[in-house]
């Protein structure tokens, strides 16, 4: 039977691509680059506090010295990629000694102009060309030191030119976190300059159009990405900011999704400080970013009990976060990892149970790696995961690697007493091709922070009678693995004083090697694995995670 869906998406992306490449030709046309000039503003409205950037930046504890000489060479020497995205951001203003080295801004930001005024295609790029603008507003007091009326215009031209590029182009940007950071540029904008000040107007309306659109009634992404929650949080923060210094009346609509970002980030605080990692989160530590709302008094104290379809458990200082999600929609699905009932686990500062993480920032291959349900702590039937991405290259290049099934998560029952807090969900995601439903229990005991597992397969169909399973809990770097004796259970040495027991009732373990790539970088590392046959019937599979007495 013809895929049509996947026929009609094809020819789609073909159309998208096509038209992506004869736009690349057009913007870099002399006639494009005329129509992005207007007419110059006069002034700035206001300077913002460049400070407000800080979560933008990747090491903003460096003081950034340059020197008159280098001033002079700063865009010929050869740079690797990541090196030339820091650089053409801007954003190493905000490290820049303010005192001592304005004289030298000038020059490196008027050779950009004559060498990068015109679109060219990385240099342009969306991300980067919205944080340049942020980083060259916020700075435009040690840029336009000598009040020289040439360069004003100059810098002025650009910053306008660059501004109506997002502003034009904005619709065809398809990344969430890419649109945001374009619409805090065009808002920032419109506040600055008083006679662009319908950017300010048209950047709050497209606000209130993601906003709506891309967040749950908790104020979470609706592509379950903790990560993204972060972005958009700090972006959200920076809007609310400048428009407060520019004298405007802060939207009800930005106050109240901020608020709801802030309650559910609490709600993923640990004492680590570390995200936890599912579908598309890296390892990302936020002590800084905790640090910065403090500063901008920016306080939350109340918690939920899930965000994102994460069931969160707390007891004393261990927290346990279980995945009871189904896939997010097509649409938002690209970051998506198969990881139905994963779940991590911290015992104080310490991560003892992970998920691998995600490896878009590494390379095609890794990310493709940690979408598998293998690369999350749970069960696979038969080395499959639970869901299929679509594998066509022209695809994936137009609207990204977006699944192409879904499936059912349902019976999920959360319970507390006063011994424990339990957990519990059930999946059908390998019910029609293998026959079973996988079901996962999981109980903290209130005492001690022990973790009993339980993961059951029900068999509802008879389509196989061969159905291997396999159970990974993935390790955190750091934490060592050593198999007892008589192979029934693993010591993991959490630190010197530290360590726990994983054992399974009636099974085997074995520790095996795994990858992870939460710190975006391949790092070598292990798992535990339990595996079976379901002998064509009902299978329990029971497991503990407790702390050691030696």
């Amino acid at each position: 039977m013809l895929d049509l869906k996947g026929i009609y998406l094809y020819f789609l992306s073909i159309k998208k691509i096509t038209k992506k490449s004869i736009r690349e030709i057009f913007f870099s046309t002399n006639f494009y680059n005329k129509l992005l000039v207007t007419e110059n503003p006069s002034r700035f409205f206001f300077y913002p506090n460049p400070y407000l950037l800080s979560p933008l930046l990747n090491r903003k504890d460096l003081l950034l010295k340059i020197s008159k000489f280098e001033a002079n060479y700063f865009w010929n020497n050869s740079k690797n990629d990541n090196e030339k995205k820091n650089l053409h951001s801007f954003l190493w203003l905000n490290l820049i000694d303010r005192k001592n080295e304005k004289e030298t801004i000038e020059k490196i930001v008027g050779d950009w102009v004559k060498k990068y005024g015109n679109y060219k295609k990385d240099i342009w790029n969306e991300n980067l060309l919205s944080k340049r603008i942020m980083a060259w507003i916020s700075n435009a007091d040690i840029i336009l030191t000598n009040k020289e009326d040439r360069f004003q215009k100059l810098f002025f031209s650009s910053l306008l030119k660059q501004v109506n590029f997002l502003k034009k182009n904005l619709k065809i940007f398809s990344h969430e976190t890419t649109i945001i950071s374009c619409l805090a540029a065009i808002i920032l904008s419109g506040l600055v300059f008083k006679e662009y000040y319908n950017n300010y107007n048209f950047g709050l309306k497209e606000l209130k159009k993601i906003i709506n659109n891309f967040f749950d009634k908790n104020g979470f992404p609706k592509n379950r990405n903790p990560e993204n929650l972060i972005v958009f949080l700090q972006y959200f923060i920076l809007i609310k900011e400048w428009i407060k210094n520019a004298q405007e009346l802060v939207p009800d609509y930005l106050d109240e999704i901020i608020e709801k970002n802030l309650l559910c980030l609490n709600s993923l605080k640990n004492e680590s400080k570390k995200l936890p990692l599912f579908n598309g989160a890296t390892e990302k530590n936020l002590d800084e970013f905790f640090q910065y709302l403090e500063k901008l008094n920016y306080k939350f104290d109340k918690k939920l009990e899930f965000v994102g379809q994460i069931q969160i458990i707390k007891n004393k200082k261990n927290i346990l976060y279980f995945d009871a999600g189904e896939p997010p929609i097509h649409q938002y699905s690209k970051d998506y990892q198969s990881g139905p009932l994963s779940f991590e686990y911290f015992s104080e500062t310490n991560k003892i149970i992970t998920n691998c993480g995600y490896g878009r920032k590494i390379s095609n291959k890794t990310q493709l790696i940690s979408k598998f349900t293998s690369a999350q702590s749970t069960l696979c039937l038969n080395d499959t995961s639970v869901v299929k991405f679509k594998k066509n290259n022209l695809i994936n290049k137009a609207y990204g690697a977006t699944i192409s099934n879904s499936f059912k998560i349902f019976d999920i029952n959360r319970e507390e007493n006063k011994t424990d807090t339990s957990i519990a969900a059930t999946h059908n995601a390998y019910l029609d091709k293998f026959g079973y439903l996988h079901k996962r229990s999981i109980k903290i005991l209130k005492k001690n922070s022990h973790l009993i597992g339980k993961d059951t397969l029900l068999k509802k169909k008879n389509i196989t009678n061969n159905v291997n399973f396999s159970i990974r809990f993935h390790i955190y770097p750091g934490v060592s693995t050593v198999q007892t004796v008589g192979g029934k259970s693993i010591l993991l040495q959490v630190s010197k004083n530290k360590s726990w027991i994983f054992l399974s009732k009636d099974q085997d373990l074995k520790i095996e090697k795994s990858l992870f790539l939460g710190r975006n970088k391949v790092l070598s590392n292990y798992c535990i694995v339990i595996y079976g046959n379901t002998k064509n019937q009902d299978t329990d599979i029971e497991w503990e995670l407790k702390k050691s007495n030696l």
